[in-house]
Order: C-alpha cells, then sequence, then structure tokens
C-alpha cells in the first residue's frame, strides 16, 4: 500500500472500508439527529485535505477523530439553538390511549437506561445488538481489546436488566 492517502484508490479503499463503521459509531454515540453522514463526509473531505500528511495506517484514527470531535461541535450548537427554540405541541395519533401510554412509557425508560450507560458501554451494546457486530470487531473499530467489548456489553446487559424490570 503506498505511503500517501492522496492516491485515488488507496482514499477509494479507505472509504469503502471504514465509512460505514464510522457511520455506525457516530449514530449510535451521538444518535440520528446529528446526521451521522454529513459527520462522515466531513471526516473524509478533511483527510483528502490532509492526505499528504495522514499515512493510510493512521487513516482510521484520524477519520474517528475528525468525526467525533465534529460532532461534539454540532451537540453543541444544538443545545444552544435548542435552549432558544420555541417549543412546539406533539402531534396526536387515535391509538388506544392506554396501549399509546404504555408504549410512551416503556419507550422513555429504554431510551432513559440506554442514555444512562457510560458511553463506552452504550456505543459496544448498540454496535452489537443493533448492528449485529462480533466482539471483535466492535474492539477493532474502537481500538480495544475484545475482553474490554465483552465486559463493556455485559455491564450494559446488568445495568439495563436492573433499570428495566420489563426487559
Amino acid at each position: 500500500m503506498p505511503n500517501t492517502s492522496c492516491d485515488e484508490a488507496v482514499f477509494s479503499s479507505l472509504f469503502e472500508k471504514h465509512s460505514k463503521d464510522l457511520f455506525n459509531y457516530l449514530y449510535y454515540k451521538y444518535g440520528a439527529n446529528l446526521n451521522p453522514d454529513d459527520r462522515v463526509q466531513e471526516a473524509f473531505v478533511k483527510l483528502w485535505q490532509n492526505c499528504a500528511k495522514v499515512p493510510p495506517k493512521k487513516a482510521k484514527g484520524f477519520l474517528y477523530k475528525v468525526a467525533n470531535n465534529n460532532s461534539l461541535n454540532e451537540l453543541a450548537h444544538l443545545k444552544v439553538v435548542h435552549k432558544h427554540a420555541p417549543s412546539r405541541a406533539k402531534y396526536t395519533t387515535y391509538e388506544d390511549p392506554q396501549f399509546e401510554m404504555e408504549t410512551q412509557e416503556f419507550s422513555e425508560k429504554l431510551q432513559k437506561a440506554i442514555a444512562d450507560l457510560s458511553g463506552p458501554q452504550r456505543v459496544a451494546f448498540l454496535l452489537n445488538r443493533i448492528e449485529g457486530k462480533k466482539h471483535k470487531e466492535i474492539a477493532e473499530i474502537l481500538g480495544v481489546s475484545t475482553k474490554t467489548v465483552e465486559k463493556r456489553i455485559y455491564g450494559a446487559f446488568k445495568k439495563l436488566k436492573i433499570d428495566i424490570k420489563e426487559l
């Protein structure tokens, strides 16, 4: 493999190899509201702009760092926007009120329980359970050992079991 990410074939292979996992990482860590597609694209644009400085071996770490920083910046911006935005009325549905209330309560419990997980636990848990990634794949994505991933997922299950009795 050439020593530069400026080679179009190398850059293309980096995109094919890392874009989906980077998207999933951002989606599970920050949610859809931060537009993970945009963050992935911005990270690859930044890699292209700095391709002479970033060797292909370091590209994955560079992409994750740039995408994570961009997401944190966007999150800070959204907090300011939401702080000053007027509140909106919720839409109405014609579902059975009892069912709707129970569904909403369970959904809120689940979202709160997942949000209360530590960041590393939440990311590992969602990559495993939602994306279906194996522990080894998650370890490669996060740059940690397989045992660390197993510990995070086990800890997430343990905490979720305590937080949500219905599961």
